[in-house]
């Protein structure tokens, strides 16, 4: 009897191995999640998709007309792999899986790059990605003061936000206007996160002032703290009236959070007046809440002067007319798809302009169209910048680079690297549905990885040259290394290696899995010569692993 039990044992051991070895090599043919059709996109209706498309020729037009205007040439089109590579980077900060690119690839030709923009976009992976990257923006990428701070709860509540769809001006209005305790109510940290550095128990007016005009504005009016422009930085007024930034302009924006304060039932508003002693003036006086342009977008609204100060804030950063702060938040969706924004630096936008080729005209449509950031993503994404090539026939100057006639060479991201070595190494695609053991296997080793490689902190579009310690890393790192070693259950380069028809096979399927494209003839026919060498297939798709993965190739946005 136990003979038969044992016997049972194994068998069953043995039949549930195959099956889990099955499953991880599932995505060598295309099977599994690769045959579901795409989510249905939100603007479906013909009229919704022709309402954005003629913004998109309009903004194509502004281009074609500066590049006609100096003489510049375009870069062809790119192929639709590598459109698609820049939407997962932009919009998850990864490269794609095998999985997916069967699934792409499945398609009807042409449709390719919507159904995965479209399939990203309903992802969780899109809003926690986005979460992390606008909350540096926000709240800045330290830890800040214990107990009263929690970064965390903040960003999963952002990333909450932008799941559920909220338009942009709501997610800002939540945040300048936050009550209550920060544990409770997350957006209640965009104000916490200052308490370290002021009196105890009051938020900062001057670091939300600052905050509130480089994220929310575009503008670094926070240089007026302490004196008057006397470098013509910073421009107010009107086009008509233009006014050089006085010290004042800063603290009257700051005097709209003097009455935010902390309490045992959390941030609330006291009532407080803002009271500063100005430059070469003798005594502190009570500075009165004013905007810093447009203030006849308060000034005309009756209810809006019954409000507390931080609401009236709210409103009028958020107004549909004011279209300096559509702006910002277009220059900033902009520097997240490309990796470098339109106008630059991102948070300091001229008031009057000049203004780059299609920032107006977006910023219009993203006003008058409720803040809706997946809209703008839609039609970023079908701008002919986006698609261009990054190659070109002729030589690339930097009137070419600045004019947006090629699509820009940008340095992946940290965390870009990171998880694009993860996704890359496993078949199956990284996401919420995986299992709960691999998330966290996943989650420690990019956080490992990024710890050593460095973060860039809020220095969020910051082009520096790769460190040699970078280099090392990538080349010489645990996570490389384990993840490109002998592992069937875990590794990609392991299946493929056990799995692959012929050495043609494996080397395709490993350009898609590190590439997302498939390997040139010249590549497949020098490689399959390399690997005919004596080398056992295991280590020779090993070792290609290790050659692509530490190759400018993978490691550009392109």
């Amino acid at each position: 009897m136990k003979w038969y039990q044992s016997l049972a044992r194994w068998t069953l051991l043995a039949a549930v191995g195959l099956l889990g070895i099955g499953y991880l090599a599932n995505g060598l043919s295309g099977d599994g999640r690769s045959t579901q059709p795409p989510p249905i996109p939100k603007a479906s209706t013909a009229s919704e998709t022709a309402d954005w498309m003629e913004v998109v020729a309009d903004v194509d037009a502004e281009f074609e007309t500066t590049w006609t205007r100096e003489s510049l040439s375009r870069a062809p089109d790119a192929d639709w792999q590598t459109v698609s590579r820049r939407i997962s980077l932009a919009l998850i900060g990864s490269s794609i899986s095998l999985e997916d690119m069967r699934w792409l690839e499945s398609l009807p030709e042409g449709t390719q790059v919507d159904a995965l923009t479209e399939r990203l976009l309903a992802d969780h992976r899109f809003a926690d990605y986005w979460a992390e990257r606008l909350g540096r923006a926000y709240v800045g990428a330290d830890i800040g003061p214990f107990i009263v701070y929690r970064r965390r709860r903040f960003i999963t509540w952002l990333s909450q936000q932008l799941h559920d769809r909220v338009p942009y001006s709501q997610i800002v209005r939540k945040l300048i206007t936050a009550k209550g305790i920060w544990t409770e109510n997350p957006q209640v940290n965009f104000l916490t996160v200052t308490l370290d550095t002021t009196e105890k128990g009051r938020v900062d007016p001057v670091r939300l002032a600052a905050r509130t005009s480089r994220a929310f504005l575009g503008m670094r009016i926070d240089c007026l703290q302490c004196h008057d422009d006397f470098l013509g930085n910073v421009t107010l007024g009107t086009n008509s009236d233009p006014l050089e930034g006085t010290q004042r302009d800063f603290h009257h924006l700051a005097a709209f959070y003097s009455t935010a304060a902390n309490s045992i039932q959390g941030i609330r508003d006291d009532g407080k007046t803002y009271e500063y002693q100005f430059l070469y003036e003798d005594e502190t006086e009570e500075v009165e809440p004013i905007v810093p342009f447009l203030p006849e977008l308060l000034t005309t609204d009756p209810a809006a002067e019954k409000l507390p100060s931080r609401q009236q804030l709210a409103r009028w950063v958020t107004h549909r007319e004011n279209i300096p702060a559509a702006r910002a938040a277009v220059n900033r969706v902009w520097a997240l798809m490309f990796g470098k924004p339109l106008s630059d630096p991102v948070d300091d936008i001229p008031l009057h302009g000049p203004f780059p080729a299609g920032l107006d005209r977006l910023a219009h449509d993203f006003a008058e169209h409720d803040w809706d950031l997946r809209r703008l993503i839609r039609i970023i994404s079908h701008l002919q910048t986006f698609q261009l090539d990054s190659r070109c026939d002729f030589e690339v100057t930097s009137e070419h680079e600045q004019a947006w006639a090629v699509y820009p060479l940008i340095r992946l991201r940290p965390e870009q690297v990171a998880s694009s070595i993860i996704q890359s190494c496993r078949l199956a695609t990284l996401d919420r549905q995986s299992a709960l053991l691999v998330q966290l296997q996943a989650f420690g080793e990019k956080n490992d990885f990024i710890n050593r490689y460095g973060d860039t902190g809020e220095d969020e579009f910051g082009q520096d040259a790769i460190t040699i310690t970078q280099r090392l890393l990538a080349m010489n790192g645990k996570l490389v290394n384990e993840r490109t070693g002998e592992n069937p259950f875990m590794n990609a380069s392991s299946q493929i290696a056990m799995f692959a028809t012929d050495d043609a096979h494996a080397v395709e399927i490993t350009y898609l899995s590190i590439l997302n494209r498939r390997p040139t003839d010249e590549e497949a026919a020098a490689l399959v010569r390399q690997s005919e060498q004596g080398v056992s297939r295991r280590q020779f798709v090993e070792d290609l692993y290790w050659i692509l993965i530490n190759s400018s190739e993978f490691s550009w946005n392109h």
